[in-house]
């Protein structure tokens, strides 16, 4: 009996990790009724964190919090033991913004702080941030405000909240931070190697995809510039140039300068948290995926660190996702075999996510036959893909 896990991201905008996963096994048990499946849902920290802490055997508990301009919402994390796992996404996360009006000088991460908070008062002493897609550009000045931080204007007043209030910073209080977050490990899951400020850095190169016009990039990184300033001044040590600080807005930046964070791969921390190398025990072939194969897939998105992982085992991986523009010599750079892009199926990508299920579902059949049922077209065929 071959056996089979399926590893997947989200296709976003179009399916979930479990629902990519439970339309491929549909089609691979129609290809290859015998096969045994497993399926461990991913994320490379971004939004579906948590709902593969979930999968995993975490347990939810459900919160609520500030959204990205104050109203409030539901979110939650998930909790094994002492360990919590937030997602940035579910709280303060550009989907979250009422009527999908963008907020790019006021919008804030405090909610994430508030469900970090939340996770500690009850008693976790470990917390992995999963951060990603994000609503503001406040540098997390909220998220560490809402764990008792204090930023005060020159007439001590607390400063606005999102990034513009960052220019009147004058004053920083982190007595009560410290005093809540003492003896409390905090890990950041990112993709990104951003820093904080300049060209590069997160009102720059992301600014513009939460509203932000060229004059407010400009007010957002002097503003982020400032506030990393004031922070150098209070804890002797400058992080606006640490690789990461800058994702999510500079969350990145507030989580280390002032809560002590380790940054890592999203994908390598969330492969850990769902104990993905063991049950790659006894596996013949694994299925990734992700919405679109490109040139950021190849530097820690999640399809690579699959694929990684698997090749230690010398388990062969092929690879689901809605198009790809990667050829197969970058594939198999990559240690994946062959993909099977939607688009080869139907090549308007509108109705590939309309249709993505049950397309998928025809792509497991095809991965049957391709590599369960046919020894002879096996992953010796890295160039085989799906056709109509």
């Amino acid at each position: 009996m071959p056996r089979v896990l399926i590893a997947s991201d989200k296709f976003k905008g179009s399916l979930t990790a479990v629902e990519v996963a439970d339309a491929v096994g549909r089609g691979l048990r129609r290809g290859c009724p015998d096969v045994d499946v497993a399926v461990v849902p991913i994320a490379d920290g971004g939004d579906g964190t948590v709902a593969a802490a979930l999968a995993a055997g975490f347990a939810a508990v459900e919160v609520t919090a500030s959204g990205p301009t104050g109203e409030r919402v539901r979110a939650r994390y998930a909790r094994r033991g002492d360990v919590a796992v937030v997602e940035l996404a579910g709280v303060s996360g550009l989907s979250l913004l009422p009527g999908g009006r963008l907020a790019p000088l006021s919008a804030s991460s405090r909610g994430t702080g508030e469900v970090i908070g939340a996770a500690v008062t009850a008693g976790c002493r470990k917390v992995v941030v999963g951060i990603g897609g994000s609503a503001s550009t406040d540098g997390g000045a909220g998220l560490v405000q809402a764990l008792g931080a204090r930023f005060l204007d020159g007439v001590g007043c607390s400063v606005r909240p999102g990034g513009e209030g960052l220019a009147d910073l004058a004053t920083i209080d982190l007595a009560w931070l410290r005093g809540l977050m003492s003896g409390v490990q905090v890990t950041v899951a990112g993709d990104v190697d951003n820093p904080l400020t300049g060209p590069l850095g997160a009102a720059a190169v992301y600014g513009p995809q939460k509203g932000a016009d060229p004059d407010q990039v400009l007010l957002l990184d002097r503003a982020l510039g400032h506030f990393a300033d004031r922070v150098a001044a209070v804890t002797g040590v400058d992080h606006r140039d640490v690789p990461g600080a800058g994702a999510a807005g500079g969350v990145g930046f507030a989580l280390v300068a002032l809560l002590g964070a380790e940054l890592r791969s999203g994908i390598d921390l969330v492969l850990d948290l769902v104990d993905f190398d063991t049950r790659l025990d006894g596996v013949d072939l694994v299925v990734t995926g992700e919405g679109s194969l490109d040139e950021q897939t190849l530097h820690g998105k999640a399809v690579a660190g699959v694929a990684g992982r698997a090749a230690v085992r010398a388990i062969p991986v092929v690879a689901v996702c809605g198009q790809s523009t990667l050829d197969p010599v970058a594939l198999q750079a990559a240690g994946v075999s062959c993909a099977y892009p939607l688009t080869d199926l139907e090549p308007d990508l509108e109705e590939c996510k309309r249709n993505a299920a049950a397309l998928l579902q025809r792509i497991g059949e095809q991965i049957a036959a391709d590599h369960l049922t046919s020894p002879s077209t096996s992953t010796k065929h890295p160039e085989r893909r799906v056709s109509a």
